[in-house]
C-alpha cells in the first residue's frame, strides 16, 4: 500500500462550481451617493453634476460598480442614470439594488457568460455551502445553463452531494 494521499475527487474529473469564487472575480466597487447629498437629505442637480465632473472615473474602468445610497434620502432616477452614463465611458458595468440583488445580478450574468461547452459530458457539483446568502433563482439559472451539456449535475460538496440530473444514455 502506498503512503501517498490521493485526492479521489480531483482525480474523478468532477467540475466544482463555487459561487463564492466566482463572486470574488466579479465583486463590484461601491459608489455611495450619501456624500453627495445636500444636508443629508436630497441631491441638488448642479452640485451633483459638478461633483461627478470632478470624479476620477478611471478607477472604475472595466469594473462592476454597485450604486447605492447608504442613508435614507430622496434620490431621483436621473441621478442613477447620470452615474451609469459616466461609468459607461470607462467601460464599467453599473448595478443598482440591495447588496444581495447586486450579487445575484452579477452571478446570473457571470453564469450566462460561461461557455456551455466547458461542461460537455462532465460531472458538475454546484457548491452549496458558503457565506453568500443567495436565492434559489441563482442556482436555478446555473443548472438551466449547464444541464444541456453536462453528464451529471449535483449539489453540495464533492464528498457529499445531492444528485439533481443525470443524462440518459
Amino acid at each position: 500500500m502506498s503512503d501517498s494521499i490521493v485526492n479521489r475527487v480531483e482525480r474523478s474529473g468532477i467540475i466544482t462550481l463555487d459561487f463564492e469564487e466566482l463572486w470574488m472575480q466579479y465583486r463590484p466597487m461601491p459608489f455611495d451617493l450619501a456624500p453627495h447629498l445636500w444636508q443629508g437629505l436630497a441631491l441638488k442637480e448642479k452640485d451633483f453634476r459638478e461633483a461627478l465632473d470632478q470624479t476620477n472615473w478611471t478607477i472604475f474602468s472595466g469594473k462592476n460598480v454597485n450604486i447605492f445610497c447608504s442613508v435614507d434620502a430622496i434620490i431621483p432616477t436621473w441621478a442613477y442614470m447620470l452615474i451609469a452614463s459616466h461609468l459607461t465611458t470607462v467601460n464599467a458595468r453599473a448595478f443598482f439594488g440591495t447588496e444581495n440583488e447586486v450579487i445575484e445580478g452579477i452571478l446570473k450574468a457571470a453564469t450566462s457568460a460561461m461557455p456551455q461547452s466547458d461542461f460537455a459530458d462532465r460531472r458538475v457539483v454546484i457548491k452549496g455551502c458558503g457565506s453568500l446568502n443567495l436565492s434559489p433563482a441563482v442556482y436555478m439559472r446555473l443548472i438551466q445553463h449547464i444541464q444541456p451539456e453536462a453528464k451529471a449535475v449535483m449539489y453540495g460538496e464533492p464528498c457529499s452531494t445531492v444528485p439533481l440530473y443525470r443524462k440518459k444514455r
